[in-house]
Parts: C-alpha cells; sequence; structure tokens
C-alpha cells in the first residue's frame, strides 16, 4: 500500500494554497481603457480643428499679399455670394453693422476690422459695408485673401 508522503493529506494541491481557493481582489486602477479612449479623442480634436477656424463658408479671392502676424483676435466682417453680411459668424443687416461694432470694440476706435468678401460677392456690398464701418471712425480696417497658389 502507498501512502503519500507530502503534508497535504494526498491531494496532490500545490503548497501555500489559501483556504477557500480564492483568490484576493485586485485593488489597483486598469489605466489602459482610458488611455485608449483618451487617445482616441485627441485624434478626433487633432482632425476637427482645422475644420473649426472659419465659421462663414466664403472663397476668397487670392493675392501674394504676405501674412500679418496678429497679437489678439480681430473682429471679422464676411460677405457672402448672396450678398449676406455675418459679424463674427452671425448673420445681421448692413444697417446694422456700425452699432453692433461699436457694442463689441473695447479698445476703441483702435479695434483691427477684418473684411472678407468672397469672390462671387458683389463688389458694391463690400465696399457699402467697407464705407459704414470707416464713416463710423474705424480706421483700422483690412480685406481678408488667400495666398496665391502656383499653378
Amino acid at each position: 500500500m502507498a501512502m503519500s508522503v507530502g503534508g497535504n493529506g494526498g491531494r496532490g494541491g500545490r503548497r501555500g494554497r489559501r483556504r477557500g481557493g480564492r483568490r484576493a481582489p485586485v485593488s489597483e486602477i486598469n489605466v489602459t481603457p482610458l488611455v485608449d479612449v483618451m487617445l482616441v479623442l485627441l485624434i478626433i480634436f487633432m482632425v476637427a480643428a482645422p475644420m473649426l477656424t472659419v465659421g462663414v463658408p466664403i472663397d476668397l479671392p487670392q493675392t501674394q499679399a504676405k501674412a500679418m502676424n496678429s497679437d489678439t483676435q480681430p473682429i471679422t466682417i464676411s460677405v457672402n455670394p448672396d450678398g449676406e453680411v455675418y459679424l463674427q459668424e452671425t448673420k445681421i443687416a448692413l444697417e446694422d453693422v456700425v452699432p453692433k461694432l461699436e457694442a463689441i470694440a473695447t479698445t476703441g476706435y483702435n479695434e483691427r476690422i477684418y473684411v472678407r468678401g468672397d469672390t462671387a460677392a458683389a463688389y458694391g456690398t463690400v465696399m457699402q459695408v467697407m464705407a459704414r464701418i470707416s464713416a463710423a471712425g474705424f480706421k483700422n480696417i483690412g480685406l481678408v485673401t488667400q495666398q496665391e497658389q502656383d499653378k
């Protein structure tokens, strides 16, 4: 008759097994799913950020002018091909351009104002907007164009 010599009663199990065979709960936070989600969000924002720069779709004329350096965000007035006027991204009437600008201008009449006119917009409409802005005392007015592409 063969008897086992081990102290575990002949069960053939591991030594040092805990009572009941249950493992203790792991108290560590698994950060791998969090990192995965953050990387996906980073990629989404990197792709979507360039699309958020312009609110009103305008086909700007191209010139060979150099880009200006700007420290502050300028006030932008856009004229689309249908002759509609937008202050930043809000549609306004032509008559409301000056009162809205005076309400927005925080540093007085030295505020920089950019006028963006679509290439298909009527020249007269763009000039009316610029004339109203100039007549109100705003002197720092600029026309926005795109860099000319070599064909």
